[in-house]
């Protein structure tokens, strides 16, 4: 396969149209990518904005990819085939796949070849004295009654590529096999079929010893994705489907920003409670636990990121509902109360996705805010009691999470503070409730 018409090609490719951006509704939650060797389509997380060019989609999937990696555990990778049947493990070692494609494209595409020693005759290089004594004739030399033998050619060291080893069929039959499940995402065909190699349990022992012995890191990486595919193929014989993702990305968008925003030391702010069993032993139940704690410039923030749908279609009822704010509200009294923390250095607010580019808030910045909610049974003048609700735009965040970014927590402390000069909400009067209503 010729590299340059691979990438000419690649243009030909529309992969936006193989590119699809969750709603959030109907089932229409999957994160990940779904394949076969006759299409694919690429699942992207709700408030994600596509970017213009071809390039730039692809290289969004690849970091589509890492991101579910980092995040993700084969437990949590969990596909429903359909409504009749149980959730599956996604265990596809895409990875894997990828890493067999990336070196092949970046050598050129050129297969894993290994060389042998061989021997030629030649004036110059890396003599082999024993085997030149015994296979050239050297020129006799005769100076004042003594003789020498001069050589004029000497047997020297060379090398030279021997394709037709097991490994190299192996690497041949891999390379076709990844691109038969994800050559989509980088060229629009695959290359030549891979001819005779070794069965799949033969394979996977020649590129075990492979591995063991290789020292270079670029071959042991290459091995090591050799033998992530074969042992998934081994399991999977039959399987010509790809499937890598989640459903329950809300996760996944909990651990970015916590990724982003939080400390590790998060547990001393969980308000715990317990049960005193009259029966049975001492029972502690499970604490609560908030999403993040964010600490910035002395001031703490109390961070519950919600994968919920509100930064897309702007309805009310797709905010978060009176439990998760009474529960935001008593994190903030717990950490006032027990941490010692000044009720105006503490704040509170709900992480929801949306997009920068498209949204019906005219919010142009990659994080804004929407509004407060309060609880109508307090009464609104701690900071910690009013919890904002934040929008942060999805395709940004995942680009930014590593690192702590400061400028990102910088934007999102200000975010929060910005409002706290308004004055705060005075709380309800409930209406009585209807007598039909007690009973």
């Amino acid at each position: 396969m010729d590299m340059n018409l691979a990438l000419n090609k690649l243009a030909e490719y529309d992969i936006r149209a193989h590119c699809h951006v969750n709603s959030n509704e109907n089932g229409d939650r999957f994160v990940g990518i779904k394949a076969d060797s006759e299409d694919a389509v690429v699942y992207f997380p709700i408030g994600y904005e596509l970017p213009e060019t071809d390039a730039e989609i692809r290289m969004d999937i690849k970091h589509l990819i890492q991101v579910l990696s980092e995040f993700t555990t084969k437990a949590e990778r969990l596909l429903a085939v359909n409504k009749f049947t149980a959730s599956q493990s996604v265990d596809f070692p895409i990875n894997a796949y990828r890493t067999v494609i990336e070196d092949f494209l970046n050598k050129g595409c050129k297969y894993y070849v290994e060389t042998e020693q061989t021997y030629k005759a030649a004036a110059a290089g890396k003599q082999d004295w024993a085997r030149t004594v015994r296979k050239q004739m050297p020129l006799i030399q005769s100076q004042e009654g003594v003789r020498s033998f001069i050589f004029t050619k000497f047997e020297v060291r060379a090398t030279k590529p021997n394709d037709t080893k097991r490994i190299t069929r192996i690497h041949r039959f891999c390379v076709y096999e990844a691109f038969e499940r994800l050559g989509w995402l980088y060229v629009p065909h695959k290359p030549e079929e891979p001819g005779p190699h070794p069965d799949i349990k033969s394979s996977i022992a020649i590129v075990r010893s492979k591995l063991a012995a290789a020292n270079d890191d670029k071959k042991r990486a290459l091995f090591q994705g050799m033998l992530d595919m074969l042992n998934y193929m081994d399991e999977k014989t039959s399987d010509k489907q790809v499937y890598f993702g989640t459903d329950d990305f809300d996760h996944v968008w909990e651990k970015i920003i916590d990724k982003a925003f939080g400390e590790h030391d998060k547990n001393k702010y969980f308000p715990r409670s317990r049960w005193l069993l009259d029966y049975g032993e001492y029972h502690e139940k499970r604490p609560l636990m908030p999403d993040t704690i964010m600490i910035y410039n002395g001031k703490y923030y109390v961070l519950d990121a919600k994968c919920y749908k509100y930064g897309w279609t702007g309805i009310p009822n797709h905010l978060p509902n009176a439990s998760s704010i009474n529960k935001q509200i008593t994190y903030g009294e717990y950490i006032e109360k027990y941490m010692g923390v000044n009720s105006d250095s503490l704040f509170n607010a709900f992480i929801m996705p949306f997009n920068k580019a498209k949204n019906c808030f005219e919010i142009g910045e990659n994080v804004g805010n929407i509004g407060e909610a309060v609880g109508d049974w307090r009464g609104n003048k701690k900071y910690y009691e009013r919890i904002q609700g934040i929008v942060m735009d999805t395709r940004h965040l995942m680009y930014h999470y590593s690192g702590k970014p400061i400028k990102e927590k910088i934007a999102l402390a200000e975010c929060i503070e910005a409002v706290m000069q308004r004055a705060p909400v005075p709380p309800a009067v409930n209406p009585p409730m209807p007598e039909s209503a007690i009973y």
